[in-house]
């Protein structure tokens, strides 16, 4: 059997006035996403468990099937995972952002989605003058970077930018013992950005300049029982996002580098899933993720979602729903990892529409790929770590 993980991030949202009080999923013009969940089992599924913060963090844990309330993994030593920094007995990683700040106010928490080759030559500069033996930079995606402290602090309350845009700096920095000593650390960035030159052509261009350094989701390092130990698999990850990557390489998922993937509207979908396909004649799961409608979500983008939706049906849903059948026995799970509602732009835990299609999947009465649809679909889920045993044959449908 070969199985396929599509995750499309934070798809599922809210309806919207200016829609006609549909959400994006019902607006976009997904036919394929539609023949799935027509040929299929359908519902929705709380990938967000009760007590724990709606971040891709958790829903994707729980989608590649791991309880999020017994694994709790800081977010930036996945991501450090995926980076190949090794975190050493005691230190302690943070996902390091670059943001665009006015005053007290955040105000972009990816600095105008500034490029990866904006973004590694910032933080080459602060890593060559931030003063401090016990701390290593390590340049990553975009505005996605990593920060990693020998003897760092454990207890820190830290919050994602992306939840903060337009929100004070001042009441939100990270708050518990060795806050000053990691404020201090965003503090002496802020200078350092401001004379960049990348920032001064930035800002001659009228683009935002990543101007301040946001320090937020540490832990030290991941450990977690490999998907082959629990559910006899080799598999795959394809995913822009090194958080992603990261659970992935945790889970012991070998990583499928795809050109030109961004995580963001440009990303090269096709790619993603021809590199899917072709892995699947040597593997048996592709975890295939997709950034681009979470991101368009947060900036407030109703019509950059739409799009993002309606590339993931054409580029990515159409081959897969088209091609896997040719690999023989074959199931695909598709879910997102959270919401993220354009009102909000930021995650919420509302549970979230998915479809099991394949090979001895039963079909349901529901014929299109929406959170109104998946509500009447036949089975509905309480925790997101159970999609993995259906997908598997562990549980019947």
């Amino acid at each position: 059997m070969k199985y396929v993980v599509l995750v499309p991030d934070g798809a599922a949202d809210y309806p919207q006035d200016d829609l006609d009080g549909r959400t994006p999923l019902q607006a976009a013009s997904t036919p394929n996403m539609d023949r799935l969940a027509a040929a299929g089992t359908n519902g929705l599924v709380a990938v967000i468990p009760p007590d724990r913060p709606p971040g891709s963090d958790i829903g994707n844990l729980e989608v590649l099937g791991y309880d999020a309330v017994r694994h709790r993994i800081g977010r930036a030593s996945l991501e450090a995972a995926s980076m190949g920094v090794d975190l050493e007995a005691g230190a302690v990683a943070f996902r390091c952002n670059l943001i665009h700040r006015d005053g007290d106010t955040l105000v972009d928490y990816s600095a105008g989605h500034i490029s990866t080759e904006e973004g590694r030559d910032l933080i080459g500069q602060l890593a060559a003058v931030l003063d401090d033996a016990r701390v290593r930079l390590y340049p990553g995606v975009q505005y996605r970077h990593l920060l990693v402290c020998q003897e760092g602090p454990r207890e820190l309350i830290t919050h994602p930018p992306h939840d903060l845009m337009g929100q004070s700096i001042q009441e939100h920095l990270p708050a518990g013992p060795g806050q000053e000593w990691v404020r201090g650390l965003m503090d002496a960035a802020g200078p350092v950005l401001e004379r960049a030159e990348v920032n001064q052509r930035r800002a001659a261009a009228g683009q935002l300049t990543a101007n301040a350094i946001w320090l937020w989701g540490s832990g030290e390092a991941p450990r977690l029982p490999s998907l082959h130990d629990r559910f006899g698999l080799h598999g795959a990850v394809i995913s822009a996002v090194d958080l992603v990557r990261g659970i992935g390489i945790a889970a012991g998922l070998q990583v499928l580098h795809v050109p030109g993937i961004t995580g963001y509207l440009d990303t090269n979908y096709a790619g993603k899933a021809r590199a899917a396909l072709e892995a699947l004649r040597e593997v048996d799961l592709v975890y295939i993720h997709v950034e681009a409608p979470d991101e368009a979500a947060h900036n407030g983008d109703v019509r950059a979602k739409i799009q993002a939706l309606e590339d993931i049906d054409r580029l990515i849903a159409a081959p897969l729903r088209e091609e896997l059948p040719a690999l023989g026995p074959h199931r695909l799970l598709m879910t997102p990892d959270h919401r993220t509602p354009i009102q909000l732009r930021t995650h919420s835990a509302e549970p979230v529409p998915f479809v099991l299609w394949g090979t001895g999947i039963p079909r349901d009465a529901v014929e299109c790929y929406d959170e109104a649809s998946a509500s009447r679909g036949a089975l509905q889920l309480a925790r997101g770590f159970h999609l993995m045993d259906y997908l598997t044959g562990r549980r019947s449908l």
